[in-house]
């Protein structure tokens, strides 16, 4: 992957050029987000992570306030990977240790999105390619459970859901 930033106004990512400012990269990573959350059946209960801003990238993130069982990760890992090829994300590697696995994805048009599972808790997290600078909003998507503002960090998962806590104690 090749990324060159000439400028703050000109960033090319893979030999295209991004016209994206920072708040739209953030916006566009909302909309993976959503669109990967609202896939996920049961539904799992998420909060926002911190979202950062680079020189020229931004990051979005949610962490699952679900409890997702040892048992079920795999079921889980799967669901989300097959949602991310159905879209056209490349999947660039998976992680399948038993205790952090992950899988890591590139869309289209440059955005990395990772799940990654890490002290039995899973996160999403969405990096946008080189952009514009500009000034960063939080994200304007509710989450489905409590917002835990002002927490961080934010609680372990405490969300019990018959189908993804199956066996978990």
């Amino acid at each position: 992957m090749l990324t060159l930033c000439a400028s703050l106004s000109s960033c090319i990512h893979d030999g295209k050029r991004t016209d994206l400012d920072m708040q739209a990269a953030a916006e566009r990573a909302d909309e993976i987000l959503d669109a990967t959350l609202t896939k996920i059946k049961p539904v799992v209960q998420w909060a926002h992570g911190p979202t950062t801003a680079g020189a020229y990238d931004v990051t979005r993130r949610r962490s699952v306030m679900t409890i997702v069982s040892d048992e079920r990760r795999g079921s889980f890992l799967g669901l989300v990977e097959r949602e991310w090829r159905k879209h056209g994300y490349r999947i660039k590697g998976v992680n399948n240790d038993r205790y952090s696995p992950a899988i890591y994805a590139q869309t289209g048009g440059g955005f990395g999105v990772s799940l990654i599972f890490g002290g039995g808790q899973a996160f999403f997290e969405v990096d946008s390619p080189c952009v514009e600078e500009s000034e960063v909003a939080e994200s304007t998507t509710p989450p489905n459970g409590p917002s835990y503002e002002g927490t961080y960090p934010l609680p372990r998962p405490n969300v019990h859901d018959d189908f993804w806590s199956a066996g978990a104690s």
